[in-house]
């Protein structure tokens, strides 16, 4: 398998899929993606290391249950009742995850791109968690009690003879290079700090650095890897917004590739879920079948979203639905698998043009009709 989509890991915060579908964009995006590619379905990626993380599972109320089930039934129950992914669920604190990440380490370690050194940092003194700089309260516990303590952390050394992002690190075609994004995330220190205290996440006691976990966006990109290789996928493309992006890229830079599998990312924009309603007099004019509504937020606003990076605001909803209902209204009877194949060749390329253009986007809404009703007949 050449390519596998896989959604950036979504952080496990208090919403559902029905109250939050903007968290689910990069989901739906990559299972549309992969659907036109013809692969299988892909596991839904989970970000469960977080502070917030940890004071949820320590304030919750009654008896108190494991954290790894504690974040299993949150996941859960972010899901419609009979929805759960057909992929499965993946975390980035699952054993092949962790497992993966400690390997990526150690070859880092031994290529001496990673260190285990004596760094000192800002730390609670009432708590022990790892503060910024500056006299805010401590955000684990609220002490604004800090002190500098020296201890042994997992350091890494930003590559000198290439940038942080390069053109290979992003899927998509070369007039769609994020130019913004390659520059702004170099903007960091040459010397990151790897090693985080959270309740949760990949340990790093098997390197000699106790009670510290892996910071979470470096996890984040061990999780895409391992999805990828339990697929047996060349490349995993990861989607992900541009701000998101920036704020990892730096921390994932030596965890992009990993025994012949290696890691893009494909940015996307943001959608105003939260204005649908200003649909209803089009929905009503053309006597939208709840099918056609479900289609266009599910699927067409996510896939449009990867040719609008910078988002999609509330007035062009009426735009794009004219512009889908179109495209619903031009869908051949018979598919022309020419004309999906260049499609599925865009996909592969990071090309984004068929997303506008009539034709091709009616034929590959022909092309998943046909595999539903495929599904169906099994």
């Amino acid at each position: 398998m050449r390519h596998l989509f896989l959604n950036g890991p979504v952080q496990n915060g208090p919403f559902t899929f029905a109250t939050g579908p903007g968290k689910a964009v990069g989901i739906r995006l990559a299972a549309a993606l992969n659907a036109i590619l013809g692969l299988p379905p892909a596991p839904h990626l989970w970000n469960t290391v977080t502070l917030a993380g940890d004071l949820r599972h320590r304030q919750a109320d009654g008896p108190k249950i494991p954290r790894q089930r504690f974040e299993a039934d949150l996941i859960a129950a972010k899901y419609p009742p009979g929805q759960f992914p057909a992929g499965g669920i993946m975390t980035d604190t699952d054993a092949e995850v962790t497992n993966l990440a400690l390997e990526m380490i150690e070859n880092n370690l031994r290529a001496g791109t990673l260190t285990i050194s004596r760094e000192t940092v800002p730390t609670c003194r009432a708590c022990g968690h790892m503060t910024g700089t500056g006299s805010h309260p401590c955000n684990a516990c609220g002490s604004t009690d800090t002190w500098e303590r020296t201890g042994l952390h997992l350091v890494a050394e930003l590559a000198k003879d290439r940038p942080v992002l390069d053109r290979s690190d992003i899927h998509a075609s070369h007039r769609q290079q994020p130019k913004h994004l390659q520059h702004t995330a170099g903007n960091v220190t040459e010397r990151l700090i790897l090693s985080r205290t959270r309740d949760h996440g990949i340990d790093l006691s098997p390197l000699g650095l106790n009670r510290l976990v892996l910071d979470p966006r470096v996890g984040i990109h061990a999780t895409v890897l391992a999805a990828a290789r339990r697929h047996e996928a060349d490349t995993a493309v990861m989607t992900i917004t541009e701000n998101a992006a920036n704020h990892i890229a730096a921390h994932g830079q030596h965890f992009r590739k990993h025994g012949g599998t290696r890691l893009q990312y494909a940015l996307h924009g943001h959608l105003p879920y939260d204005h649908m309603a200003s649909l209803q007099p089009l929905n009503e004019a053309y006597r939208s079948s709840q099918m056609i509504k479900d289609n266009f937020e599910e699927w067409f606003l996510p896939v449009f979203s990867l040719r609008a990076k910078t988002g999609t605001r509330p007035d062009q909803l009426l735009a794009l639905f004219k512009q889908y209902m179109r495209a619903h209204l031009a869908k051949p009877v018979a598919l022309d698998e020419a004309a999906f194949e260049a499609v599925q060749r865009s996909v592969s390329a990071g090309d984004t043009e068929w997303i506008t253009n009539k034709q091709a986007l009616a034929n590959v809404m022909a092309a998943r009709e046909t595999a539903r009703a495929a599904t169906v007949e099994i």
